[in-house]
C-alpha cells in the first residue's frame, strides 16, 4: 500500500527515503520518482517500480548547487548557469568527480552525472531531511505521460513505491531542461522548463541532440556503446575459460581468472545494482592478471533482467 503523505509527512517521506524505499514527490517540473542515489539498491528499484527498458542516467537532485557540485566538476558556464537558473528547471550534465559516492547505476556507469536542484518549496525541504543526493526520473510506469499532480502517481505506481507527498498540481508541468556540459560544445540534450534562448543569451550558441556533437553520447539510449569494458565482453557464457573473467548470475561457473557474481541468489534487483560496479572491478581486475576478456554469464529476461540484458549488449557491441 502507498503511503499518500501531506507536506507534513515530509520528515516520514525522508526517514523512507534513507531507508531505501522509493518516495514520489512534486517538483516545480512534474513529480519526481525518488531513491537515494547513493544506494544502488533503491536506485534498481526506480527501475522496477517504472519497468524502464534500459538503464539511462538518472538525474540527481539537490538542495542547493554547493552539494550539486561536491559531486562533479563545474566549469565557469556551469557555474553561471546554476547562479540565474538553480532553483529551477535545469539540469547540468558534468563530469563525474572521483570521490563522488552517488551510486554508478543512478549514472548508468557514464564518467558524468546529471544533477538538478528543484524550487519546488516541499523537493527543497525533502532533500533537506532526507541529507542524501536523490535520484527521481519522472514517477510514472515507462512510456506514460509524466505525471503533474499526486493522483497521476498514484494511478501508475500504487503499491510500487512507499509514499507519495501530496503537494498539489505542478506549476510548470513540464520536465527540466537538460544541458551536457562534459565537452567545449554545450549540447541541449532536451528541451524544458528554461529555454534555450535564456541560456544561449548566458553562454552562447548550443548544439542539439543528434547533430553528431560529442556531447549527445551523454543522452540517454543513444549510443549503442555506453560505457564499455576495455576488455571484451562476451554474452551468454555457459563456461569460462582460465584467461576470462567472469561475470556471473546465480551458482558460479568455474575456472574463471577472476570473478564478479552479480546475485548469488539470482536476484535480478541485486544484479542490477551490482552490474557497474562489477564492470569496472572486472575490467581493472582482469587488466592486472593479463586476461583476454570477460565472459558474461545469461541473465534471464524477466523483470530487470531485460533492463540488465540491454545494458550488456551495449557493453558488448562493437567500438
Amino acid at each position: 500500500m502507498t503511503e499518500r503523505l501531506t507536506p507534513a509527512g515530509v520528515a516520514r517521506a525522508a526517514a523512507l527515503l534513507r531507508e531505501g524505499a522509493l518516495v514520489a514527490f512534486p517538483t516545480e517540473t512534474v513529480y519526481g520518482l525518488g531513491a537515494d542515489a547513493r544506494n544502488g539498491t533503491a536506485v534498481a528499484g526506480i527501475f522496477a517500480a517504472k519497468g524502464r527498458p534500459h538503464f539511462n542516467p538518472l538525474i540527481s537532485h539537490f538542495p542547493d548547487a554547493a552539494t550539486a557540485f561536491a559531486e562533479v566538476a563545474p566549469d565557469a558556464r556551469a557555474e553561471a548557469l546554476a547562479a540565474r537558473f538553480w532553483p529551477g528547471a535545469l539540469t547540468l550534465v558534468l563530469p563525474r568527480r572521483s570521490e563522488s559516492r552517488i551510486d554508478l547505476l543512478t549514472g548508468a556507469g557514464l564518467d558524468t552525472l546529471a544533477v538538478r536542484v528543484p524550487a519546488h518549496p516541499l523537493a527543497q525541504a525533502l532533500l533537506r531531511a532526507a541529507g542524501t543526493p536523490v535520484a527521481a526520473p519522472s514517477a510514472n510506469r515507462s512510456g506514460g505521460v509524466s505525471p503533474t499532480t499526486a493522483d497521476h502517481v498514484l494511478d501508475g505506481l500504487s503499491g510500487r513505491i512507499a509514499a507519495v507527498i501530496d503537494g498539489g498540481p505542478c506549476a510548470v508541468g513540464l520536465e527540466s531542461t537538460v544541458l551536457d556540459l562534459s565537452t567545449p560544445t554545450p549540447v541541449l540534450l532536451r528541451p524544458g522548463g528554461v529555454t534555450a534562448e535564456a541560456i544561449e543569451a548566458m553562454i552562447g550558441p548550443l548544439a542539439r541532440s543528434g547533430a553528431g556533437q560529442p556531447g549527445t553520447l551523454r543522452s540517454p539510449g543513444m549510443l549503442l556503446s555506453h560505457y564499455a569494458p576495455g576488455l571484451p565482453l562476451r554474452l551468454e557464457a555457459r563456461e569460462v575459460a582460465a584467461d576470462e573473467a567472469l561475470l556471473a548470475f546465480g551458482p558460479s561457473l568455474p575456472g574463471a581468472g577472476a570473478t564478479w557474481n552479480l546475485s548469488e541468489a539470482g536476484d535480478p534487483a541485486e544484479a542490477a545494482a551490482r552490474l557497474f560496479a562489477g564492470l569496472r572491478w572486472l575490467d581493472a581486475e582482469g587488466a592486472r592478471q593479463g586476461l583476454r576478456g570477460i565472459a558474461a554469464m545469461p541473465v534471464p529476461m524477466a523483470g530487470l533482467g531485460e533492463a540488465i540484458n540491454d545494458r550488456l549488449r551495449r557493453a558488448a557491441a562493437p567500438r
